[in-house]
C-alpha cells in the first residue's frame, strides 16, 4: 500500500494574484502546499501591499523576521511602511557581536534551528514595539523562537503578520494579521 496525494496543488489568491502551490508531503500522513514566495515578486509585492494596509493600525518601530523565506516580504513591507527590518539568523557570524539565540524544530525540514539577534539589533529593538513578519505560521515553532528572542531583546510584539496560517488557527496573545489559510492535506491509502 501506498500513500498518495488527494491533488497535486492548492489554490492561493493574494489580492490579484493567483497561485497553484504544489502539495508536499512532510509525514506518511500528511502533505501540505508550498508557498515559496523566494523569486515571486508579484505575490510578494500584493501581500506587502495588503499587509501594510492592516499594520497601519498598530504602533511599531521596526519589522522582525526569520532567515529566509520570509525577508522578501519584510523587505516589502519596509518600503510601504517606512520602517526598518531585522533578520533573525540561523547562523552565528562573528561580527553579529554578542547575539541572542532561540533554537526551534522546523516543520519544513524536520530539524531543530537556531536563530539569532545580532547585537547591532538588539540596540534597535530593546524596550520598544515590533511586528513579527512569517510568510506561513504553521506549527507556531518559528514565531516561539521569534517570540523568545524579543523577551530577550526586551522588545513588545505589538501584532504578527503573515501571508498565510495553516492547519490550525494560532492562538497569540497579540493581533494575528493574515491573508490567507492553507488547510492540511492528510494522504489518502492506495491499494
Amino acid at each position: 500500500m501506498q500513500n498518495s496525494l488527494p491533488q497535486e496543488s492548492h489554490s492561493l489568491r493574494i489580492g490579484a494574484v493567483q497561485r497553484d502551490l504544489p502539495l508536499f508531503a512532510v509525514s506518511p500522513e500528511l502533505a501540505i502546499a508550498v508557498l515559496n514566495i523566494l523569486g515571486d515578486t508579484e505575490l510578494c509585492e500584493a501581500a506587502a501591499d495588503a499587509l501594510s494596509k492592516e499594520l497601519d493600525a498598530h504602533e511599531y518601530v521596526a519589522l522582525v523576521t526569520a532567515e529566509a523565506k520570509s525577508i522578501p516580504l519584510a523587505y516589502a513591507l519596509s518600503l510601504r511602511t517606512q520602517k526598518p527590518y531585522v533578520v533573525l539568523r540561523k547562523t552565528y557570524k562573528s561580527y553579529m557581536g554578542d547575539a541572542l539565540q532561540a533554537s526551534t524544530l522546523s516543520i519544513t525540514t524536520g530539524k531543530p534551528q537556531t536563530l539569532y539577534l545580532d547585537a547591532k539589533d538588539r540596540k534597535l529593538l530593546a524596550g520598544r514595539s515590533v511586528v513579527l513578519v512569517d510568510d506561513v505560521i504553521s506549527t507556531g515553532s518559528t514565531l516561539e523562537a521569534m517570540r523568545a528572542l524579543m523577551v530577550e531583546a526586551r522588545a513588545r510584539i505589538a501584532a504578527v503578520a503573515t501571508i498565510c496560517t495553516e492547519g490550525e488557527r494560532p492562538q497569540l496573545a497579540e493581533p494575528l494579521l493574515s491573508l490567507a489559510h492553507l488547510p492540511l492535506f492528510p494522504l489518502q491509502t492506495a491499494s
